[in-house]
């Protein structure tokens, strides 16, 4: 299977021995037949199947399937873990590798709650230390290694401003200081950007997003070399119980198989939609890798596979309460959380909402910003809602 689209179909998938259908059924035991003498095994292993917790079979299948994504060579090196949610596969990772006393780099734009555990959960509870940085400025990644760090985190593209942090040269910097690095890599997916490929240790993903892509299930994943993700697998998930549902795994199972064909849709989608939206007067800027205009551009043309994403920022020339009213005013987009469905979302967080925003660029600090997930509907009929609405907030002269 050479290629990305064949092995998002085939991998995990096999002929169900039990009834001879050709897809991996939904298994929802939470415990599985032991052997006639138990006396050997180890009841926290995840070796040999006992109990949901030490892992099921569709999580074991969608992990399958997420390394064939995630490592097209099949070097055989690679694991992956499956777990509740995407902060539990970011929780995952910092709960196995930190310690009391150590000290983590990461972007200083990232997800809300990535933001929340390295500044205060982290901090408070375990006393382990954070330095934010511009993680796209590989000189500020290396100016803020101490010799306690242990981990650089990275996360690209941001969640919200879409900045593009350069991987090579960041897993580089931690290797140097015999550092892990770790990338959340959610709104790229596998489809455009595989952080081990450009010398990550563990790349995070948050199924629920693009991978599931569908809006219908919880999930994440920590994937890398194997020995790393099964010190994951036996502390946060055995023993801290993020495992993943059998349910959940099989929905995501099912979504991902179209996962390459729906990024294409997706980045070509959000680009139009980009592009009509930074044409217009009334908008006070965009935020999307594929303009010219993005300050990272060119860095993203370099390291992302094949498109943008599907994820753009943008804001109007107005107050919130101008904001929420166009928000208001969408007929197709949907205002809700989340991202990567197949329907567009869109959010809008005001100034002050957000305790990240201290990091964000000038344009996000003074208007705050709507968040737009660009979904798989036609992309004229999302450019012409978008100027309805704003035709309906802000009337032409």
């Amino acid at each position: 299977m050479d290629h990305l689209a064949t092995r998002a179909v085939h991998a995990g998938n096999d002929v169900d021995p039990g009834t001879g259908a050709i897809r991996r059924p939904l298994v929802t035991a939470n415990s599985y037949a032991l052997p006639e003498d138990p006396s050997e095994l180890d009841w926290s292993g995840t070796a040999t199947a006992l109990y949901t917790r030490n892992g099921g079979a569709n999580q074991r299948w969608l992990e399958q399937k997420l390394v064939a994504l995630e490592d097209p060579a099949g070097g055989g090196d690679t694991g992956a873990v499956a777990l509740a949610s995407g902060v539990a596969a970011l929780h995952a990772v910092f709960f196995t590798f930190l310690r009391s006393g150590d000290h983590v780099v990461s972007s200083d734009v990232t997800y809300v709650a990535t933001h929340r555990l390295l500044t205060e959960l982290l901090p408070d509870r375990y006393g382990i230390t954070a330095t934010l940085v511009d993680s796209s400025d590989p000189d500020a990644v290396r100016a803020a290694i101490r010799p306690e760090t242990r981990l650089v985190h990275v996360e690209t593209p941001a969640n919200p401003t879409t900045r593009i942090t350069d991987v090579a040269a960041v897993a580089a910097i931690a290797r140097e200081a015999g550092a892990l690095c770790s990338v959340d890599a959610t709104f790229a997916t596998p489809v455009l950007l595989r952080p081990l490929e450009h010398g990550a240790d563990l790349v995070v993903h948050s199924l629920t997003k693009y991978i599931n892509g569908h809006g219908d299930a919880m999930g994440g994943a920590v994937l890398g070399r194997a020995e790393l993700v099964e010190r994951v697998r036996a502390d946060a998930m055995v023993d801290v119980g993020g495992v993943i549902s059998p349910f959940n795994a099989w929905l995501i199972m099912r979504g991902s198989v179209t996962l390459p064909m729906r990024m294409r849709a997706h980045c070509g989608n959000a680009l139009a939609v980009a592009e009509f939206l930074e044409s217009d007067p009334r908008v006070a800027y965009v935020a999307y890798p594929g303009l010219a205009s993005h300050p990272q551009h060119e860095l993203a043309a370099a390291t992302l596979d094949g498109g943008f994403g599907g994820m753009l920022a943008f804001a109007l020339d107005g107050d919130p309460a101008l904001q929420n009213r166009f928000v208001a005013a969408l007929r197709i987009i949907t205002s809700a959380v989340s991202l990567g469905h197949d329907e567009t979302l869109v959010v809008h967080v005001a100034t002050g909402e957000d305790g990240r925003a201290a990091h964000f660029p000038e344009p996000f600090r003074r208007y705050g910003h709507l968040r737009l997930s660009v979904g798989l509907e036609d992309p004229r009929d999302l450019v012409a809602d978008l100027a309805q609405a704003l035709d309906t907030v802000l009337p032409r002269p």
